[in-house]
């Protein structure tokens, strides 16, 4: 039987591009969490404090046609202007400081800063990127998810799955965990993140410091996860994620020429404060690809079986 769904139309003060902003939240393009269809519309796979949702956005004349389907409905209905970065406010952010900026700015103003308002639908994905290869860890969210997700209510795509509630995190079976290519480490902060979870998710509605102090006291999440989050689930325009393999050489290769470290990154980011991670998703947008490939890379991930 076909489930009751729930609709609405959402009309955004400012335009909004829908895929682009979304794209963010989706971990590669066999996310079991996402399908973005060839219609152009949106699918979504999720879990609120009601229980899983489905939810479907559609772009039409008239604003952004959302359907929703299961126990989570109107929940997830009711947070689409935060998905789509309602609370993304650009006032301040000058493009024109930089001449790469200024085009990759060009023609995506559209895009916001997305505020999916869910910490460990963020949080999960981002531990299993620590310190491996980024196609390795989309290989180990999207077997996980495969397992211990649950498919998606309503008439969605088979194929898509709602990510594992805390409960279904901590009961996943270590050799689980060790088939997916996540070795002890990672699958460790995974579970003490799950028997917090209700209190990480607490900072949703805390300021964003408290926020991501609850984060940090989670052993094994440290600056560089907590601004992988807070960039997601928490809206947090100015992230920067220390830290990272090869963030802060693609910002220096793209504003300078030349690789940088850390500090040199964040000074190269500095004139954009309050909105250094809208800086960092242009400049992964538009110049990740062009750029030279610097070492060292992350370690592979335990091969999958």
């Amino acid at each position: 039987m076909e489930q009751a769904c729930v609709t609405s139309v959402y009309r955004p003060r400012e335009p909004v591009a829908v895929r682009l902003t979304l794209a963010a939240l989706r971990r590669g393009a066999g996310d079991p969490a996402w399908w973005f269809a060839p219609d152009g519309s949106v699918w979504q796979a999720t879990g609120t404090a009601d229980g899983p949702a489905t939810r479907h956005l559609l772009v039409r004349r008239d604003g952004i046609h959302v359907t929703a389907w299961g126990p989570g409905a109107e929940r997830a209905v009711a947070g689409v202007p935060d998905l789509l970065g309602a609370r993304d406010d650009p006032t301040g952010f000058d493009p024109t400081l930089h001449p790469v900026v200024r085009e990759a700015y060009r023609g995506r103003a559209a895009m916001r800063i997305p505020r999916s308002g869910n910490v460990l639908e963020a949080l999960v994905p981002a531990v299993l990127e620590q310190r491996v290869v980024g196609l390795d860890a989309k290989a180990s969210w999207r077997r996980l998810l495969q397992q211990h997700g649950t498919p998606a209510p309503g008439p969605a795509p088979r194929s898509l799955r709602v990510p594992p509630t805390a409960a279904a995190w901590r009961a996943v079976p270590v050799w689980d965990w060790r088939r997916a290519g996540v070795e002890e480490a990672r699958a460790g902060t995974v579970l003490r993140a799950a028997e917090v979870a209700h209190r990480l998710q607490e900072g949703v509605n805390l300021p964003l410091e408290e926020a991501r102090r609850r984060l940090l006291t989670v052993h094994g999440i440290g600056p560089w996860t907590v601004a992988e989050v807070a960039s997601r689930a928490l809206g947090d325009a100015d992230a920067v994620s220390i830290g990272d393999y090869h963030l802060s050489d693609l910002v220096g290769w793209a504003l300078t020429g030349d690789r940088t470290d850390d500090a040199g990154m964040l000074r190269l980011l500095a004139p954009w404060a309050g909105h250094r991670q809208r800086v960092i998703r242009l400049l992964e947008l538009t110049q990740a690809a062009r750029a030279p490939k610097f070492g060292p890379r992350a370690p592979r991930a335990r091969p999958l079986h």
